[in-house]
């Protein structure tokens, strides 16, 4: 069976971080008061704070790969780059057609091939055709992947489209499992992984943003089915990104989930005490890399799962 997590994460050092105006409409995490507030020191805070993030990780003993964005083309959101590419333990790499055309400039040819370098890629699944169609599946954050079981939950929304999702699904061999989910406003959650965060033996998931009761119930079970243990989060504690975790691991094979020090302070102590049954917790400040760009630390880092050469 394949590992749910890895100590191999890639991650994109920005370069012209700031509010994105093209996905700004469908992402109610973006903060447009404080974007205006901070617009000539966003880049630099947020530079800070993903250095930071990595050389914590790094010194835990997580292999971070970096690779610097590039100054052209303009590509504000690249410091989140699980939204274009997936990497799997069968070789596999998945390209994804995303909803903000300045983001499909995130797309790089040139760290695939150096990754190519030490690890197999035998081959790729290339989606981004359905842009021509308007349909979208923005990556680890419209999927949050079971990669033990091979099940992919997808929230439904204006960039996860259940046409890419079942095409996801033939090529990959993943069994897919979608809902739809809203915030406290009403508004469609625009990425899956807001939502909920799937780990070996546990989920953090806020199941009262699936308003129907019949999907309420499915995704329940469906976890349940996988043997994880649930840990439900709410709504104002998914607003602070408390779904937005990712569980890695270090070299030495310690768990971590990571996460932002907003999710974590939003947190109650029996959550804290259940999950740190599970892994052990590292958080960071990403304020603004939250405010500015609607994401979090899952957002900034894309599993490497591929075999070595």
């Amino acid at each position: 069976m394949q590992s749910q997590a890895t100590s191999r994460i890639l991650m994109i050092r920005p370069v012209n971080f700031g509010f994105n105006t093209e996905t700004a409409e469908s992402n109610a995490f973006q903060d447009i008061k404080l974007a205006a507030q901070t617009k000539n020191i966003a880049q630099e805070d947020a530079r800070s704070e993903f250095d930071e993030m990595a050389r914590q990780l790094q010194a835990i003993g997580v292999d971070v790969m970096v690779c610097d964005d590039t100054i052209e083309p303009y590509t504000p959101d690249s410091i989140f780059p699980n939204n274009w590419v997936s990497f799997h333990a069968s070789g596999t790499v998945v390209l994804y057609p995303m909803q903000a055309e300045n983001r499909r400039l995130e797309r790089r040819q040139d760290i695939i091939d150096d990754l190519a370098e030490n690890f197999h890629v035998a081959k790729i699944i290339d989606l981004t055709h359905f842009e021509q169609e308007g349909k979208f599946l923005e990556g680890t954050g419209s999927l949050v992947l079971d990669r033990m079981n091979r099940v992919a939950f997808a929230s439904l929304s204006p960039r996860t489209h259940p046409d890419v999702l079942a095409e996801f699904g033939r090529q990959t061999g993943y069994r897919t499992v979608s809902f739809h989910s809203t915030d406290a406003g009403g508004k469609a959650i625009y990425h899956t992984n807001v939502l909920m965060c799937i780990g070996d033996t546990f989920a953090v998931i806020c199941l009262s943003a699936i308003s129907d009761p019949d999907e309420r119930l499915m995704v329940r079970q469906e976890l349940e089915k996988l043997n994880k243990r649930i840990i439900d989060i709410s709504l104002e504690q998914m607003a602070s990104f408390a779904g937005n975790m990712l569980m890695v691991h270090t070299q030495k094979g310690q768990k971590l989930l990571v996460m932002s020090t907003r999710a974590f302070e939003s947190l109650t102590p029996k959550q804290l005490d259940l999950l740190d049954d599970y892994a052990t917790l590292l958080h960071f400040d990403l304020s603004m890399i939250e405010g500015n760009g609607g994401g979090s630390a899952r957002c900034m880092m894309v599993e490497v799962h591929l075999p070595r050469n």
